[in-house]
């Protein structure tokens, strides 16, 4: 299987109303690559949140003014450090800062994280089904820290028409013995390589990733089948 990404440029910014299916469906069809069946779209929180209104004020002047939306919004405070929060959120990821972002928004504001990534996901997949006739995977992606290792990466935090998890127990390794617990996040991994292209502070929000494997093209969901149980989670 042969990956190409390419970064998504000619993205306006974003603000509350914006179809964005409709918008990233545009840019792609007139880009030199275009948009084609099978072809899964990496999507940045921040331009989910910015159309969706999860957008907060805050006081531009007070550096730590979102540490009381912080707390709103985690539904368990598991670590504190100084000014870090490590959270539980009502979705169940466990993020510094209840996923609350300041980059790459208007000073003065705060992002939130989208009310349900997985429903985001599929709208936007709907949306160009429907004006273009098109079947794509969409991934709403945002950067996660990682226990026990430095630096961030991005990660899936909702998804539609993509497998969030491909399930190789069962099958064979290179020597023939059979997998029992391998199970390959890639929703993950397929979030982490469009990053690559899009950056941080280049203000790309949208990546197209062509040539994923046509059997992970399917139904599947975030919040369903990645976040881990707290019931099977051995720190919790």
């Amino acid at each position: 299987m042969t990956l190409v990404i390419h970064p998504v440029h000619g993205i306006p910014e974003i603000t509350v109303g914006v179809d964005l299916g409709s918008l990233i469906g545009e840019v792609c069809y007139s880009a030199d690559f275009g948009l084609i069946d099978g072809d899964v779209l990496v999507v940045t929180q921040k331009i989910v949140s910015k159309a969706e209104g999860a957008m907060v004020e805050i006081d531009q002047n007070d550096p730590l003014s979102h540490k009381p939306i912080v707390e709103r919004e985690a539904v368990r405070i598991l670590r504190r450090r100084g000014d870090l929060i490590i959270t539980e959120t009502k979705h169940g990821f466990v993020c510094a800062n209840a996923g609350i972002d300041l980059s790459n928004v208007a000073r003065g504001h705060a992002a939130l994280l989208p009310e349900d990534s997985d429903r985001s996901a599929r709208r936007i997949r709907d949306r160009i089904r429907g004006t273009q006739g098109l079947s794509v995977g969409v991934i709403v992606s945002d950067t996660f820290g990682r226990p026990w290792r430095r630096g961030v990466t991005d990660v899936a935090i909702g998804c539609a028409g993509i497998a969030a998890v491909v399930d190789l127990r069962g099958t064979e390794d290179a020597f023939g013995r059979e997998l029992m617990v391998t199970e390959v996040c890639v929703a993950d991994e397929l979030a982490a390589a469009a990053d690559l292209v899009c950056g941080k502070a280049e203000g790309v929000p949208v990546a197209l990733v062509r040539g994923v494997d046509p059997n992970w093209l399917r139904d599947s969901s975030i919040r369903e089948e990645v976040v881990r149980n707290p019931a099977e989670d051995l720190f919790r």
